[in-house]
């Protein structure tokens, strides 16, 4: 039997096996920093300082974060169905426009609360609009999604750059941006969040869409693993053909998996451009739907791993602009590279250690 197909408990897949594959990234990152002259020990620790070591840095570690738990979440529940969305950065970047419409909207109007709801009605709405096109062509036409979804990425670019230049920028301004929302359409900072932990926010623009990142986690959850949807997107994600044997019917699920992982990128804009920079700006979205790739494989599609995975990569993304700025010789570059790395091995080569692990696991099961 191939080791593929052995099963193993839930302990190794979901905790060791990733944890093997973390540290060997970070060996290899260690390697790279000491071949460029720096100590990896020094590298590690200045990281872990800026990323963790204040609350500034856990304010900016977690705003990252939550845009990456977003966009974790969309791409695995594509993946749950067997689909590979790539194009979630497409996706957040339209959710902007849904979210910023609404708070141009209502700024004026209503508290900030009032106008929340709205706007991720909003963010989730156009970003699953974004992610129907797509849909529709792999479920009636046969396009493959990651074609497709890639190149929705570019498109939804050139169309935010177009509104920002030509209908949504403010009259006598150079910069493609929108103008800066009011109180009522800005989310508020999470600083009686960090209180409780005996830190103090500062500049970090850390804010209630972190709160509901975790809200959606939940929601994703309960519906992949407690409903009947979430029970057809698994088989068609196992096989396509069990599927259509058991009868689910493949364009609905896909259009509607398609939909629900388009809103939930879109949800990503609310913490960029409503808790971040109060407007709608050009390339805010900053790489996140890529990242979340990562994120998801590296968080095993489940909530709580993408969480986790989420964590990690914003300190990754924290700490490594620390570093970069305490040690000269490590560039930002350096750090896209150890980013590059954790991908490798968490992503790539996740299976790497997996048929000496179930070997010895075999043997430990069979002594037992």
């Amino acid at each position: 039997m191939s080791t593929a197909s052995v099963p193993l408990p839930n302990w190794i897949n979901y905790a060791l096996l990733p944890v093997i594959n973390l540290i060997l990234a970070f060996l290899v990152s260690g390697l790279v920093v000491w071949i460029i002259g720096e100590s990896p020990y020094e590298a590690l620790k200045l990281m872990l300082q800026g990323a963790l070591g204040r609350g500034e840095g856990v304010g900016f570690t977690l705003y990252y974060a939550t845009n990456f738990i977003f966009t974790g979440l969309s791409v695995a529940v594509a993946i749950h169905a067997g689909l590979f969305n790539i194009g979630s950065e497409g996706q957040a970047y339209i959710g902007g426009l849904g979210a910023a419409l609404v708070a141009l909207a209502l700024d004026h109007y209503v508290p900030w609360y009032v106008t929340m709801p709205f706007a991720v009605i909003g963010a989730a709405l156009f970003g699953a609009a974004w992610a129907l096109i797509p849909a529709w062509l792999q479920a009636k036409r046969g396009s493959h999604i990651v074609i497709t979804t890639i190149m929705f990425n570019f498109i939804g670019a050139a169309l935010m750059v177009y509104l920002l230049v030509n209908v949504l920028i403010v009259p006598g301004k150079m910069a493609p941006e929108t103008r800066t929302f009011l109180p009522g359409g800005q989310l508020p900072k999470l600083d009686w969040l960090m209180a409780m932990f005996g830190m103090k926010l500062g500049p970090a623009p850390f804010n209630v869409s972190f709160l509901i990142a975790l809200v959606m986690c939940v929601v994703i959850w309960f519906l992949i693993w407690r409903t009947k949807f979430g029970y057809e997107m698994r088989t068609m994600g196992v096989s396509r053909s069990a599927a259509a044997y058991a009868g689910i019917p493949y364009v609905r699920t896909v259009i509607v998996t398609m939909l629900i992982s388009g809103g939930l990128a879109g949800m990503m804009a609310l913490n960029s451009v409503m808790g971040a920079s109060a407007r709608l700006q050009v390339e805010f979205v900053g790489g996140a739907g890529f990242v979340g790739i990562a994120v998801s494989l590296m968080g095993r599609n489940h909530p709580i791993g993408i969480i986790l995975a989420a964590i990690l990569f914003g300190i990754l993304y924290q700490g490594g602009a620390e570093l970069s700025f305490d040690m000269p010789n490590i560039t930002r570059d350096m750090i896209v590279v150890i980013q590059g790395l954790v991908i490798l091995f968490a992503g790539a080569l996740e299976y790497m250690f997996r048929p000496a692990i179930v070997r010895v696991y075999q043997q430990f099961v069979g002594k037992a």
